[in-house]
């Protein structure tokens, strides 16, 4: 019996030891607040900061080439690119490089989709830091760089509410 009180006790020590132990947290964007810093490459070679969209309504979608949302969704960019990118919206694709997503493999998907926004290769750290998972994940950031909104997935909900969000942002 006092085996049994002192196992239960040590068991309830450790697990408080535990419970107190610091966890790092990451930062996860939030509605309101200025979107999370981001530096890439693009296929293309060009050197891309949020600065760099200051100005702009921004669209930033986290993609894979397997991804059946993501081919979902990249017709509807690909249109919004057409029909507000004189407006000033700017559309960026961002691809974590895995399960075979090298750069030749992106380049080629984006040739063959027809892709007429920059695609750059992105590392584990900007997916921290946005808080990526799953994918397709976009993001909406208006012209101050505060991100609006955050969807992920894809389906004809979404599309309504990224459709309002665009024309509202854009009418500003």
């Amino acid at each position: 019996m006092v085996v049994s009180h002192v196992s239960r006790f040590l068991s309830i020590a450790v697990l408080a030891a535990i419970l107190a132990v610091p966890v790092p947290s990451f930062a996860v964007p939030r509605k309101g607040k200025p979107a999370p810093p981001l530096q890439v490459v693009t296929t293309s070679g060009q050197k891309v900061t949020l600065a760099n969209y200051r100005g702009y309504v921004l669209v930033l979608e986290f993609f894979a080439t397997w991804c059946e949302g993501c081919t979902e969704s990249l017709p509807h960019l690909i249109n919004y690119n057409k029909q507000y990118g004189k407006q000033g919206l700017q559309i960026l694709g961002l691809n974590p490089g895995v399960r075979g997503d090298t750069l030749d493999v992106v380049r080629q998907f984006m040739r063959e989709k027809q892709i007429n926004f920059p695609v750059a290769l992105v590392d584990d750290d900007l997916l921290l830091d946005y808080g990526i998972s799953p994918i397709p994940a976009i993001f909406i950031i208006d012209r101050k760089g505060v991100l609006v909104q955050k969807f992920v997935g894809f389906n004809p909900e979404i599309k309504k509410e990224i459709d309002a969000t665009l024309r509202s942002l854009l009418a500003q």
